[in-house]
């Protein structure tokens, strides 16, 4: 989330804001930071509701505010085909693996188990299936012999800094195209190839 805030105070995502940051849990790290840096922040508690009530909270301060574009960080939990269709096409993730390698929790350890040369991570659009929605950026990063998880998490989340305001700022400017499975992105853009 603060790699986006910082992205958007930049200019680095042109033509866009935070409208609000929304966690569920009142001790999220993410409030007291977006706090810190003046940004809106709601706290929408499960209270130990039923998923498609506690979303419909969710929904209804994103659509007060005409939010556009749901970016989730940390959010650990599948949405509601209910939210998915609310904001279909306008929901964003970020996963630490190059999907569709080892989704779900835990994908750092997944890799390591697996004995895999490379992971990083992957920003996608969010659909019903779990961390299935078509991919937007990926980014690689080498898995060494002496990695343990933490270490790993570490590069991971340091590329997740760079993708995520890379695939946001994609999906602002609308430079892309969807071809089958294939998030098309224009040539607009500066493309990175050896």
């Amino acid at each position: 989330m603060m790699a986006l805030a910082d992205a958007v105070r930049t200019g680095a995502i042109a033509g866009a804001e935070i409208a609000i940051v929304i966690s569920d849990r009142q001790d999220a790290a993410g409030l007291q930071r977006a706090t810190e840096r003046g940004l809106e922040t709601l706290i929408i508690e499960r209270r130990g509701r039923m998923r498609a009530e506690h979303e419909q909270e969710i929904i209804a301060e994103l659509e007060a505010r005409n939010i556009e574009l749901v970016c989730l960080a940390g959010f650990m939990r599948q949405l509601s085909p209910v939210f998915i269709s609310a904001y279909q096409g306008r929901i964003l993730n970020i996963h630490p693996s190059i999907l569709p390698a080892f989704p779900g929790l835990n994908a750092q350890s997944q890799a390591l188990e697996h004995g895999v040369k490379w992971t990083g991570c992957t920003v996608h659009f969010v659909d019903e299936t779990l961390d299935g929605g078509l991919i937007i950026v990926q980014h690689v990063v080498p898995i060494y012999d002496d990695d343990t998880t933490e270490i790993l998490t570490v590069r991971i989340l340091i590329e997740e800094h760079q993708a995520y305001p890379e695939a946001v700022a994609l999906v602002v400017s609308g430079a892309y195209q969807i071809v089958g499975r294939r998030v098309i992105h224009s040539h607009t853009f500066p493309i990175n190839r050896p």
